[in-house]
């Protein structure tokens, strides 16, 4: 099983990033995906989750209106796209799925990857 994300960088506050999740080694139609992330400090927070067939999503508080989840069950990828970056955004990005799940609680994640560092400047 893997789970490989991809998209991080460097960017100023107000820009965009997208980030990636390619996975292999499980069925992924049959999997809800998430993003969380871990600040430096800070305990690991989730992002955003996506349901099996993309049908339904949540997102934290503090990204809601300014990230986007989608899923290509054909590519057996999860994007994340950031817009509207904030220095707060920084943080270690990781992927992770649950099988047969509509929703992503950080303890009931089967498979985790790692992670993408996001560094938003301001």
């Amino acid at each position: 099983v893997q789970l490989q994300a991809s998209g991080g960088g460097l960017v100023q506050a107000g820009g965009s990033l997208r980030l990636s999740c390619e996975t292999s080694g499980f069925t992924f139609d049959r999997y809800a995906i998430a993003w969380f992330r871990q600040a430096p400090g800070k305990e690991r927070e989730g992002v955003s989750c996506i349901s099996i067939g993309g049908s339904t999503t949540s997102y934290a508080d503090a990204v809601k209106g300014r990230f986007t989840i989608s899923r290509d069950n054909a590519k057996n990828t999860v994007y994340l796209q950031m817009n509207s970056l904030k220095p707060e955004d920084t943080a270690v990005y990781f992927c992770a799925a649950r099988g047969y799940g509509t929703t992503c609680p950080e303890a009931g994640m089967d498979y985790w990857g790692k992670g993408t560092l996001v560094t938003v400047s301001s």
